[in-house]
């Protein structure tokens, strides 16, 4: 596949959101902000059982990908919360992206109504008026492609988000990418198995990226691809890392998942 799909989306979302902010201010959104009261530390959850060697999973939450096309044609992102809350997840990511995942921060809210988990906005965050607008929905975190963004944006990005009070997950796929995040020190650092550029899925991305960031004193995450219970734990023996965001695998066997077992 010689297409960038991540360019391809990146462009596409800069699209809606400067037609989005011609509706709506970042003052209104503070508003919005001051009136939601669903707010959840989601990097101390991960931490806290990080402190007492448990494992922490990342329950995904979409109803298609670029790489997978629809994963569930009855899509309701509320009963797929309450199934990962039921199964102990530490934390859930909402894919909030439109176009290309079929999504909608919407989604968001609705789940906070029913659940208290923190949930992680997963979506292609390019300009700072998103922070705000993520955080208008209820969403505890944000993530920080760094393979999309420059170093620049990457900044401004985090610092919007620490400044309202949400975690971060500054997310890498290759070693220049791993050393770039190391300056971001109140990140989590998610290792993304899959290349956004080809879509191709290794999970051998952790062991190689793992060295750089081994020293970084927050969280790391090993994110995508993981199939089964048992990949998770050669995961987690061979590197330390203990919390895993995982969402195809649980998504297409939802009420009867071996994964949840390692919680």
């Amino acid at each position: 596949m010689t297409e960038n799909i991540l360019e391809k989306i990146i462009l596409n979302k800069k699209e809606k959101i400067d037609l989005l902010k011609k509706s709506i201010s970042i003052e209104d959104l503070k508003i919005k902000i001051e009136e939601n009261k669903s707010y959840i530390n989601f990097k101390k959850k991960i931490e806290n059982n990080e402190n007492i060697n448990k494992i922490s999973i990342i329950a995904e939450i979409k109803k298609a990908s670029p790489s997978a096309g629809v994963i569930i044609e009855n899509y309701n992102p509320v009963d797929i919360a309450n199934i990962y809350n039921k199964n102990k997840a530490t934390c859930l990511s909402v894919l909030t992206e439109e176009d290309f995942f079929l999504g909608d921060l919407i989604h968001i809210s609705k789940i906070k109504k029913e659940i208290n988990l923190p949930i992680l906005c997963k979506d292609f965050f390019i300009d700072k008026f998103q922070v705000y607008l993520a955080k208008s929905y209820g969403a505890d975190a944000i993530l920080i492609i760094l393979a999309g963004v420059s170093d620049q944006i990457a900044n401004i990005l985090y610092e919007e988000a620490l400044n309202l009070d949400m975690s971060v997950i500054v997310e890498v796929h290759n070693i220049e990418e791993a050393k770039r995040a190391l300056k971001f020190k109140n990140a989590l650092i998610g290792i993304n198995n899959r290349n956004l550029k080809t879509l191709k899925t290794e999970i051998n991305t952790t062991y190689d990226v793992y060295n750089i960031l081994e020293n970084h004193k927050g969280p790391l995450i090993s994110e995508s691809g993981i199939k089964n219970k048992k990949e998770l734990l050669e995961i987690k023996n061979k590197t330390d890392i203990k919390t895993f965001l995982i969402g195809e695998s649980l998504l297409k066997n939802l009420n009867k998942n071996s994964i949840f077992s390692v919680l």
